[in-house]
């Protein structure tokens, strides 16, 4: 392992993490990071668990989400655990798919089908939050050593700092946009209906909990039609 080379690689990565505009292009450069930053990983994905269930984000391979369906279908698998907020393990691997494991029996057998021969799943965390779970796969037995961890675990650090930076961005320039379209909607309604601010915006609250729709929604809708039909 070139340690060098692989500071000069992450430090440029971490420069480019920085300048993605979305989410969704964060993950995907750091999924593809790590196909080519870390010895023998053949596919990455990130893993998050939702109430709906599993979700897998930005996958560089089909057998990435076979992966994760699988898991969650079984529900029991490494990517699946080290995603757990009640779990205290931050790493989870498995040298060899061609071997049983005592801890994920059914989903090792099953994984087996999928061409897998080894993996490594990271937690990815903050101080503040943890975001779900990195997780690299090989289709060769054997393909990660202890190098290999230490540089995955290294990338998912930056991933992890740098996922939760953009998706409070997000965040909160869905919440700018929101109030926009919200304050919108009222103007209309203060208009057309002769209302105060404070009418205006109770009526828009009182449709939102009356028909079970989110209240942007019933802003996109009034500012779109010019009412709620």
């Amino acid at each position: 392992m070139d340690w060098r080379m692989f500071a000069e690689r992450v430090a440029s990565m971490a420069r480019d993490l920085l300048a993605q505009e979305t989410v969704t292009d964060t993950l995907e450069r750091v999924t593809r990071s790590a196909t080519e930053l870390v010895p023998g990983c053949d596919a990455a994905g990130i893993l998050i668990l939702q109430s709906k269930g599993v979700r897998t984000l930005a996958p560089t391979d089909q057998v990435v989400i076979d992966s994760d369906q699988l898991q969650e279908r079984l529900q029991e698998g490494p990517c699946y655990d080290v995603a757990r907020r009640d779990r205290e393990d931050r790493v989870f691997r498995i040298a060899d798919f061609r071997e049983d494991h005592p801890g994920w029996p059914a989903y090792v057998a099953a994984a087996r089908e999928l061409g897998l021969g080894s993996m490594m799943g990271f937690l990815l965390y903050t101080e503040d939050e943890e975001l779900g779970a990195l997780n690299l796969y090989s289709r060769h037995p054997g393909a990660f050593t202890e190098a290999g961890e230490t540089a995955g675990w290294l990338l998912a650090s930056h991933a992890a700092v740098a996922f939760s930076s953009t998706r409070t961005h997000a965040q909160l320039e869905q919440a700018v946009s929101t109030r926009h379209i919200i304050g919108e909607a009222m103007g209309i309604l203060m208009g057309r209906h002769d209302l105060t601010e404070d009418q205006a915006f109770d009526v828009l609250r009182r449709y939102s909990q009356d028909h079970n729709v989110k209240l942007r929604d019933v802003a996109r809708r009034v500012c779109e039609h010019g009412g709620f039909t």
